[in-house]
């Protein structure tokens, strides 16, 4: 099979192994969630003081979090973006762009000076670069997740699509982990003038190493095989929303993905705010427990998507929605009662199980949901386009609600609870109009077709 993306003759360049592949997938999705996360982490602890000072403090962590959505707001439009890109020149050349751009916007947010030596450029600077964040990522994920299951075997499509979801347990260890260790070895003072900066400058050697080891892959098979074919689509977005069958997927992905980015956003963003500054838990123990349950979550992700493989991809993830939306009260509850070991109990459960079921296999159901002309763009419609109301919103959502209450977690928790009921319909929903999952990967041996999901019954 010639490798026309690569311009390269047949045989001048071996193809690389499936580990290549995977490690590819992975040190990627590692580097992109890390940066990522560390604004999210930051915004937490550091940016309400530097860069929107405020007498009320709640305001001033609002605001924090408002551009931490701000970055969900731009990944839809990086998933278009990109995914245009990917899906008519190869998701290779995406990747790599998309890494760049990530190393970049992280580096100089680590490099901004604060409103007090800048006044209001900092804040306006601070949200332009936190932008080009959300675009990176926007185009980042699809492509990850193709790499993997556009290369995998038969049977074995749900754990090679589980690789890239690894991670982002893994990036959010290193963001955390990070700031963690630079808290307990720095004074207070010390980690708020410039200690936080260390872990977002340090972001240009992961990029640098991750594109070492992604510019040693070829594109992939799929891809290849549409492109000799020259049946690439002219425009995918517009391809994704002119079918019904693709409207119908992208909007139950949208659904489905709902509780998922609920959870992450509640348990790995806003609970860092809500144990340090409500309920006045340490912080270097909330940001301890956080990283242990990103570990467990980066070990138990492969181990969804094995399951999705064997009892299929709605079933795990559904199993991951309703464990989320039965203990999100009794976790709130908990977190509030101010006790260190039964916090870190709540955070492990709820990111090293719960999430784990669902993100280990959200990445191969949805990209079952699209044919491979429009793959990129579609899913990643589905995983951006959702993360607008289901991430980015959650932490300033979960702060209104929480204060409306006063500070009784009934209203917080019921709003999860009644977005992982949405999520289970919707997952419901897309059973029976996906009867099987049938991503064919790199193997199959049948002629180049358009698409790899069964038409609606």
């Amino acid at each position: 099979m010639t490798a026309t993306t690569e311009r390269v003759p047949e045989g001048a360049r071996a193809p690389a192994s499936h580990r290549t592949i995977l490690l590819a997938s992975l040190v990627g999705t590692t580097v992109e969630w890390y940066d990522f996360f560390l604004y999210a982490t930051a915004a937490s602890l550091v940016f309400p003081r530097l860069f929107f000072p405020a007498q009320d403090e709640v305001v001033g962590t609002l605001l924090a979090f408002g551009t931490f959505a701000v970055g969900f707001v731009a990944r839809p439009v990086g998933g278009v973006l990109f995914g245009h890109v990917g899906d008519r020149l190869g998701r290779k050349r995406t990747l790599v762009a998309t890494m760049v751009l990530m190393g970049v916007a992280t580096a100089l947010i680590g490099l901004l000076p604060g409103v007090a030596s800048i006044g209001i450029a900092a804040p306006i600077l601070l949200v332009l670069l936190r932008i080009l964040q959300g675009l990176a990522v926007g185009g980042e994920w699809g492509g990850a997740v193709l790499l993997a299951t556009e290369n995998a075997p038969p049977g074995r499509i749900g754990r090679f699509g589980s690789v890239p979801q690894i991670g982002l347990g893994l990036g959010l260890a290193l963001g955390t982990g990070v700031f963690a260790l630079l808290g307990e070895v720095m004074s207070r003072d010390a980690f708020q003038s410039y200690g936080w900066r260390i872990a977002f400058v340090a972001s240009v050697v992961l990029v640098a190493v991750g594109l070492v080891i992604r510019l040693r892959v070829l594109e992939t098979p799929e891809f290849r095989r549409l492109e000799s074919r020259g049946e690439l689509a002219k425009v995918p977005v517009v391809e994704v929303f002119r079918t019904r069958r693709h409207r119908r997927g992208l909007g139950l992905g949208m659904l489905a993905r709902w509780a998922e980015g609920a959870s992450f956003n509640t348990w790995g963003v806003f609970a860092i705010s809500y144990a340090t500054a409500t309920v006045h838990l340490s912080r270097v123990d909330v940001l301890l427990s956080v990283t242990a349950g990103a570990l467990l979550m980066a070990l138990m992700v492969p181990v969804a998507g094995w399951l999705a493989d064997r009892y299929g991809r709605r079933l795990v993830f559904g199993t991951g929605v309703a464990l989320f939306g039965l203990t999100v009260l009794p976790s709130f509850f908990a977190l509030r009662s101010g006790v260190t070991w039964l916090a870190a109990v709540v955070l492990i459960f709820q990111l090293g199980v719960c999430y784990a079921l669902m993100t280990g296999a959200e990445a191969t159901m949805f990209a079952e949901l699209f044919d491979t002309g429009v793959r990129y763009t579609g899913m990643s419609l589905v995983f951006q386009g959702s993360g607008v109301w289901a991430s980015g919103l959650t932490p300033v959502l979960l702060t209104a609600l929480l204060a409306v209450a006063g500070g009784s977690p009934w209203a917080a928790g019921g709003y999860l609870a009644a977005v992982a009921v949405i999520s289970l319909l919707a997952v419901l929903a897309m059973g029976r109009w996906l009867p099987a999952e049938n991503l064919t990967g790199a193997a199959d041996a049948g002629p180049p077709t358009t698409g790899t999901i069964a038409p609606a019954a």
